[in-house]
């Protein structure tokens, strides 16, 4: 019997940066996906236990955009790049919201691929989870989902360099709590995330690498639309070594600026909150204990994840960080 177990992710801060190849710190959380059966026959037979569906994939695999049920698009997209030597029959089991912005494709991907035998490191499987989700969504994601999801270190928070693909656990602060709240249900495809990628091509190709420019080299764009969206990219890379130097000198309140400066940031300069994540944010900046509060993921809704004294009476799911996904029985 294999039992793969992927956890879900919250991004504490670095919205928007991977694809561009700047700098992300996601945390694993202690909410996950296990698939548990066993490896058998020539095609993949899954069951779901929270959401409706049969997947049942004959090897090799080919993906489609209208195969049913939608989540079965991830597992065949990720069976055809692996391409493994026999099939799984099993069901899959999640305590990851789908829809809220903590990366439930991106955790199915790698479980199915664990699950499925894939025997490589991390980042190999990052990347191949990665053009798996670009396969089975059609939308160009970047690669922090996926590597942090398959690299995470208990007790720690990932910074990733998604340019040179390197990663650096980042202890987690056990006198705060991290706390995640649901606000609107969202996803990727049909939404405006392809528009900022394009934007951002758009930028590179008049001032370079969106991953080592300089503000002052941002007002050289023409557009003021794509302007902004790389004003966004270069100062959340800035954020998210201020939020890392913050955490290892005890900051607390420098961190939460650092969240509160990201989530106005996304609103306004890249355009990816609304109304009601806005209001949400607003609200839990002004609960007692607070230290800061953003808008979590590729945007148009999802969750929101707060900075907290651990005594702070807020509603949500504290999440703790995990450890990276596993094989934990064969």
């Amino acid at each position: 019997m294999i039992k793969a177990i992927a956890p879900g992710r919250v991004n504490l801060i670095g919205d928007h940066t991977d694809y561009t190849g700047g700098l992300v710190l996601p945390m694993a959380i202690d909410l996950a996906t296990t698939i548990e059966g066993v490896r058998e026959g020539s095609s993949i037979e899954l069951d779901s236990a929270e959401i409706d569906g049969h997947a049942s994939i004959t090897l090799p695999s080919r993906h489609s955009s209208d195969r049913m049920p939608t989540w079965s698009r991830y597992v065949a997209a990720v069976a055809e790049l692996l391409n493994p030597p026999s099939g799984f029959s099993g069901k899959i089991r999640t305590t990851i919201p789908v829809g809220g912005g903590l990366s439930s494709s991106a955790a199915l991907e790698i479980a199915v691929a664990l699950a499925l035998g894939a025997d490589m490191s991390p980042l190999e499987l990052a990347l191949l989870c990665q053009k798996a989700e670009n396969l089975a969504t059609g939308v160009p994601t970047g690669i922090m989902d996926q590597l942090c999801i398959a690299a995470s270190t208990e007790g720690h928070a990932t910074l990733i360099d998604c340019t040179q693909h390197s990663v650096t656990p980042i202890p987690v602060p056990t006198d705060v709590k991290f706390l995640v709240r649901f606000i609107a249900h969202r996803t990727l495809v049909g939404s405006e995330y392809t528009d900022r990628v394009n934007e951002c091509r758009r930028a590179e190709a008049e001032i370079g690498s969106l991953a080592h420019a300089s503000i002052s080299e941002t007002e050289l764009i023409t557009d003021p639309i794509v302007r902004a969206r790389a004003r966004h990219v270069v100062t959340e890379n800035a954020r998210v070594r201020e939020f890392c130097a913050a955490l290892s000198n005890g900051d607390w309140v420098a961190a939460g600026q650092a969240m509160i400066a990201s989530h106005q940031s996304l609103a306004s300069d890249f355009a990816v909150s609304n109304a009601t994540m806005d209001e949400a944010v607003q609200r839990v900046l002004g609960i007692p204990g607070v230290f800061g509060a953003r808008m979590t993921g590729g945007g148009f809704g999802g969750c929101i994840v707060a900075m907290c004294e651990p005594s702070t009476d807020i509603d949500g799911w504290v999440v703790r960080a995990s450890h990276g996904a596993r094989v934990v029985s064969s």
